[in-house]
């Protein structure tokens, strides 16, 4: 690959090239022995603790240079902060020999270079806590310049970098330049262990299915293709993990989950992106009621893990995650929202439907799919506290056990907050004849030119006639679930390396 070269770049290969020809390896071997970081140090020195801060190591990123001299002030950033290095010519250099000082730190080092310093921790006249630097050593030199974000001695920030196309491009720039950013990413972990605490308290078992597949199956979406070349056969990156899971209930496990890495061949927006996390568990003997109160319960504890409360900020609205949710039934929500009665209406009632609400719909489609494309048009985005949406059409659930109480209807609900979707659940079909009658029609969408039909599982189908309990199973959009509990704005600030149109570069 061809480089067209800055200034700066040039420059920084040339100070490369001095340091080698004086015998200093900017690329030294890796092991240097880091005994504290940033933010301990700040938090812990104080004149009854100087004693245990007497011999310190640090490292760090270069963030600025105060060259005042015979002395330097530099801040580096560690994984936990920033901290001020004071580096003085005779300490660092203690005999007659400064070239040290001359070429590396004098006209060797730039913002972005990593370093390491041994010294003693002391506080400054002007009240920093810094470290008295007693070596230093150059651990790597940076060649590209980061752009410059100014921060004043109140942490109030400056030409901060906000471009997404940057950010999300570049997010190992993004994380050095907005450390606010790495905090996101932190919390998204400590939102992820929450679940696993609460999972694995409750008895559940995490496990791992394929994500190449031989039959897309568990949703209703398009699937990215690939080819086995040994087997000489496609293969499909899944778009869920659930018939998997079900098949591990039927072979007598009774609570399984996966954070399920899934692939969906579709479009990219602000709440959507191609590759995603799903959360999915499933659980023997259980219903979508004991499922509903246990997604509560869940959520409060992801609340007040994270904020130390059920109150949570998203954008200008409080979303209180305060148990018990609402509950309404999607026949009742959009009659609620729209005056019109869906409840009793064929397919081609629901295209009337449509047609007076202006909504477009595909041709293609069939009667749950009518009826979902009304909800999301005229109902879902009004929902902003959490609500369950419960007992779906059977055509829109074709994994979904029917309905007790009500006919036509099955055991179903979404959990929508903020006016969008964060969970799917259901109490699962377990009835294979049923099951197989389910998979023939989404067929017969297929054929009609749905193409985010099921495909038919034969071997599900006979994992299912050899017997599945009953079972309720939940999915969880963990992205979007990211989104709404740290209060990003996009699926792409939850993710650490978004999807994107790759750059172009010349050969």
């Amino acid at each position: 690959m061809s480089q067209h070269l800055s200034e700066q770049e040039i420059i920084r290969r040339e100070k490369l090239a001095k340091l080698q020809e004086a015998g200093i390896d900017a690329y030294p071997a890796p092991l240097y022995p880091v005994s504290h970081y940033s933010a301990d140090i700040k938090a812990q020195f104080s004149e009854e603790t100087k004693e245990a801060f007497a011999h310190v190591c640090v490292a760090g990123r270069i963030m600025s240079i105060n060259d005042k001299g015979k002395v330097f002030f530099i801040k580096i950033q560690d994984s936990k902060g920033i901290l001020q290095l004071y580096v003085k010519r005779d300490d660092i250099c203690t005999g007659e020999d400064k070239s040290f000082w001359d070429t590396v730190v004098k006209h060797g080092l730039d913002l972005g270079d990593i370093i390491g310093a041994t010294g003693f921790v002391f506080i400054t006249k002007t009240g920093e806590t810094s470290l008295h630097a007693q070596t230093l050593t150059l651990l790597t030199k940076s060649l590209k310049p980061l752009p410059v974000v100014k921060r004043d001695e109140q942490g109030n920030v400056f030409d901060e970098v906000t471009d997404p196309e940057f950010r999300y491009r570049q997010r190992y720039a993004d994380l050095i330049i907005n450390p606010q950013v790495k905090e996101t990413f932190v919390k998204r972990t400590q939102l992820m262990n929450t679940i696993r605490e609460f999972l694995n308290e409750r008895g559940a078992l995490e496990v791992d299915t394929p994500v190449l597949q031989a039959i897309p199956g568990g949703a209703a979406a398009r699937p990215f293709v690939t080819h086995h070349n040994a087997l000489d056969i496609p293969f499909y990156l899944r778009i869920a993990n659930e018939l998997y899971l079900k098949r591990l209930i039927v072979g007598g496990f009774d609570f399984v989950y996966e954070f399920s890495r899934n692939f969906r061949n579709e479009g990219m927006d602000r709440t959507h992106n191609p590759e995603f996390t799903v959360l999915e568990w499933y659980t023997a003997y259980k219903d979508y009621f004991w499922m509903m109160e246990t997604t509560e319960q869940l959520f409060e504890k992801i609340a007040i893990a994270l904020h130390g409360t059920t109150e949570v900020q998203v954008g200008d609205t409080t979303i209180s995650f305060k148990a018990p949710f609402k509950r309404i039934s999607i026949h009742d929500a959009i009659k609620e929202n729209t005056g019109i009665d869906v409840s009793d209406k064929d397919e081609a009632g629901l295209r009337e439907v449509c047609k007076q609400l202006h909504i477009e719909v595909d041709p293609n489609i069939g009667k749950g799919k009518l009826v979902d494309e009304i909800f999301g048009a005229t109902s879902e985005f009004k929902y902003v506290q959490p609500t369950f949406i419960i007992d779906y059409p059977v055509e829109m659930s074709p994994l979904t056990k029917k309905h007790r109480n009500k006919p036509g209807l099955v055991e179903r609900f979404e959990l929508m907050v903020n006016g969008k979707e964060i969970a799917n659940a259901y109490s699962e079909l377990n009835d294979p004849i049923d099951q197989r009658e389910r998979f023939e029609e989404q067929v017969r969408l297929m054929e009609r030119g749905d193409d985010e039909a099921m495909y038919i599982d034969h071997d599900f189908l006979r994992a299912l006639e050899y017997g599945m309990p009953p079972t309720s199973g939940i999915g969880i959009g963990i992205d979007r679930l990211c989104m709404m509990m740290l209060n990003q704005p996009s699926i792409q600030d939850v993710l650490l390396f978004p999807q994107m149109r790759p750059e172009k570069f010349e050969e």
